[in-house]
């Protein structure tokens, strides 16, 4: 059954060879590693990976592809899950030495990425094909354009490396952008276990929502011991590390 790409969900089927194979050697699959792939569209990645992990699940959200996988005879034995990834609880799959992977609609790659945060202790490691743009925000260095909101919220989390760029051509139909290969590593808990979430939350977007001011103005509205805090306020959100920010959010007056 021939599936075409559906705009409504942003599909963009991979049909390179060689670059499934280069995706393939990346991931670096342990045979008793268990794979979930997001999105694996008709099949040609699937089709790799059962060969080299333990157990493959894949989530799809288009019901004419479930048809198509299960049209695969080397798919036979794997768990395919009709069901949008973000409705998805990880923890339910019940599985060890999960790695996620998966070649995901851009328009919806954030909450994807923040889908990972909320199941932090259900997977060990993620690879996802990206836009290029976000790709260089979420790996940005402190002090350039692409420093962000984005850049500062996962990389309380995450340590996020770009493995190699791919280009428009392998993809069907083309996308009209350039897309990146991405590994995420999880941080150790201990990162972040201790800070108030909500109020890193706030500081954040509200320092990026008016990144061109100081702190010390667009973060007037907020009761902060200044007094207690090492950070500089004359500042702008681009100039400080992730450090700063939780040192600030762990000294709000409440």
């Amino acid at each position: 059954m021939m599936v075409f790409a559906k705009k409504k969900w942003g599909q963009n089927f991979l049909v390179d060879n060689n670059l499934l194979n280069k995706i393939v050697k990346t991931v670096n699959i342990a045979s008793d590693e268990n794979i979930l792939e997001i999105g694996p569209g008709q099949g040609a990645l699937s089709e790799k990976l059962v060969d080299i992990c333990n157990e493959l699940h894949m989530v799809e959200i288009d019901r004419d592809l479930i048809t198509t996988l299960n049209q695969h005879d080397k798919l036979s034995k794997t768990n395919i899950i009709n069901q949008d990834i973000l409705k998805v609880n990880l923890s339910s799959l019940g599985l060890n030495n999960l790695i996620v992977i998966g070649n995901i609609p851009y328009n919806i790659t954030s909450p994807i990425i923040f889908w990972l945060v909320e199941h932090f202790n259900s997977w060990d490691r993620a690879y996802l094909m990206v836009q290029k743009e976000l790709a260089e925000r979420l790996t940005a260095k402190i002090g350039t354009k692409d420093y962000s909101r984005i850049t500062v919220m996962t990389g309380l989390y995450f340590d996020i490396n770009i493995s190699f760029l791919i280009s428009p051509n392998v993809f069907l139909p083309k996308p009209k952008v350039q897309s990146a290969f991405i590994e995420i590593i999880k941080k150790e808990d201990s990162y972040y276990k201790d800070i108030n979430l909500k109020s890193f939350d706030q500081i954040v977007r509200m320092a990026f929502n008016q990144r061109r001011k100081m702190l010390r103005n667009s973060l007037s509205s907020l009761d902060i011991d200044i007094k207690n805090c090492s950070v500089d306020f004359t500042m702008r959100p681009e100039q400080l590390t992730i450090e700063d920010f939780i040192e600030i959010s762990n000294n709000i007056i409440s």
